[in-house]
């Protein structure tokens, strides 16, 4: 197997080569960081083997022995949130490195695709937002976007406070969501932003983890086809043709005044990508592994939408990997569910997006999950929408309720039951605490039924009390089973009392359609 994964040249910094006493640590533990407080939280770095390590910082004192590869590591004592900042030192007895303006408070990572990576000044109001920002003891790094099957131990970055040009170029979801934090809880807050856009989820999982179970049999199968595949002289010539080609269509288009072709991808480019199993976890989550934090917000899902059956498997496994990995018990996972995207149908339609939404909903049988519904804050024919104040204020109501104490209304409305009662369908709904509310109309939108024959009509809703939808369709006069939202982009408008939409579901038990067909063995020579 790992004759399958070439070493690749990353430009990155790797495990320090020490010859002699110096003490080295990674990007993440440096000026300005915020420790995670009431937590104890792992300091790291590298010295020559056998060195003894002293860390202090507040009153306390830890100690540790490089070993053999000359890493070590102290737990600090949990400490409590304070604004004031704090120096920490390290010393073997030779040198010393004194890292100064340390916060305490909440660390949350911003993980997922292009959405979470998404900055702040392409936000509708991103501009406004940053001119608006001066918030010294709110600090943000962002771990550069690099693929690679070798486990790298650190990366290039640095904490910076938070204020109109470092906002700018952040993670607006990331940035929105730690701000409302920060001026709510009253306490310091950092920000990981790791994002990479159009990552696939398989490759935020360390690779050994996927190739040990069963159930991603046929995800890694494909993978080691995929890299035999890539790395071969027939592959390389194949390119080589195809740019010879790219470079015709080009310089036509120029002549003709016409935009440029786009150029092929290398084989190697997906090697070295973001769909690759293992590659993000080993280029960009490792570095960070163990880094006290409180919890990870996530946005991702568009590029596993053609595979959301598997989806279903892989993204609580990838939450159980992440927590075993940190050592941290069941941290808070928080993510958003995809927006709406693509055209609206006409008629009901199978839909992956809709799949993969349900497979995101299912994940929340994990403990200490939760779900920000935004299938009213896409675009049809932008897969990244501009509005992510609201995206972030959904999100941060989980935070706030579950890991602050604070109440505010954060669960959007949830199949509850369904009754079928002679051509009707009555669906019950858990509320959390709220009520239904139809927008813009009276009717309640969105729904479809199916008889026996399995085939989905659009229903006519009508609220009832404040928890239930009767649904009706001429073309159904015995209904089976119901459908909410169920589209790539679906036409709905069910919210809670408190502005929450209600959350898409199926009640049906029906083969998905991106479940993977079986193979059919070859037909036997005769």
């Amino acid at each position: 197997m790992n004759k399958l994964r070439p070493l690749l040249f990353v430009g990155c910094i790797l495990l320090p080569a020490i010859s002699h006493a110096e003490i080295k640590l990674p990007a993440i533990i440096s000026n300005h960081m915020v420790l995670q407080q009431k937590q104890a939280n792992p300091i790291w770095g590298w010295d020559t083997p056998g060195s003894s390590i002293t860390v202090s910082i507040a009153e306390q004192k830890k100690s540790a022995t490089a070993g053999s590869d000359g890493k070590w590591t102290v737990k600090l004592d949990p400490l409590p949130a304070n604004a004031n900042p704090q120096t920490l030192k390290i010393s073997d007895g030779k040198s010393e490195v004194t890292l100064s303006d340390i916060l305490v408070g909440e660390v949350w990572m911003c993980s997922g695709q292009s959405n979470m990576g998404f900055t702040l000044q392409s936000d509708w109001n991103g501009d406004i937002e940053a001119l608006a920002t001066n918030l010294p003891n709110l600090r943000l790094i962002t771990v550069p976007r690099l693929g690679t099957q070798e486990l790298q131990s650190d990366f290039k970055g640095e904490w910076v406070s938070a204020d109109r040009n470092s906002a700018l170029p952040f993670s607006a979801v990331g940035f929105l969501f730690g701000r409302y934090i920060h001026q709510i809880v009253g306490v310091p807050v950092g920000l990981i932003n790791n994002a990479w856009g159009g990552s696939a989820a398989e490759a935020w999982v360390r690779r050994e983890s996927l190739e040990k179970d069963p159930r991603f049999e046929l995800l890694m199968q494909n993978t080691v086809k995929s890299e035999i595949e890539r790395a071969s002289p027939e592959a390389k010539a194949r390119f080589e043709s195809d740019m010879l080609k790219h470079k015709e269509l080009a310089e036509k288009a120029k002549l003709e005044n016409k935009p440029a072709p786009r150029a092929p991808q290398s084989p190697e480019s997906w090697l070295s990508g973001n769909a690759r199993p293992g590659n993000i976890f080993a280029g960009v989550v490792n570095p960070t592994l163990g880094y006290g934090m409180k919890g990870v917000i996530w946005y991702q899902g568009e590029s596993n939408s053609s595979r959301a059956w598997e989806y279903a498997q892989l993204f609580p496994f990838m939450i159980q990997q992440w927590r075993k990995e940190w050592n941290q018990g069941d941290f808070p996972f928080y993510w958003v569910q995809l927006a709406d995207f693509k055209p609206e149908v006409k008629t009901p339609a199978e839909s992956d997006w809709a799949e993969l939404r349900d497979a995101q909903t299912k994940t929340m049988a994990l403990p200490n999950t939760g779900q920000a519904v935004i299938t009213d804050l896409g675009e049809g024919k932008d897969i990244h929408p501009k509005n992510k104040h609201d995206v972030a204020a959904r999100l941060v109501r989980w935070a706030l309720a579950n890991d602050y104490g604070i109440k505010v209304p954060f669960r959007s409305p949830e199949l509850k039951t369904l009754e079928i009662k002679d051509d009707k369908a009555l669906i019950t709904f858990e509320c959390f605490g709220s009520a239904l509310r139809a927008f813009d109309v009276e009717e309640a939108i969105g729904f479809t039924v199916c008889g026996e024959d399995k085939v989905w009509h659009f229903a006519k809703g009508k609220v009832l009390g404040n928890d239930k939808v009767e649904l009706t369709s001429a073309e159904v006069p015995k209904p089976l089973a119901v459908r909410y939202a169920w589209a790539n982009n679906p036409v709905c408008n069910l919210f809670s009392k408190d502005g929450l939409p209600v959350t898409p579901f199926r009640t049906d038990d029906f083969e998905l359609s991106t479940k993977p067909k079986p193979v059919e063995p070859p037909a036997a020579k005769k």
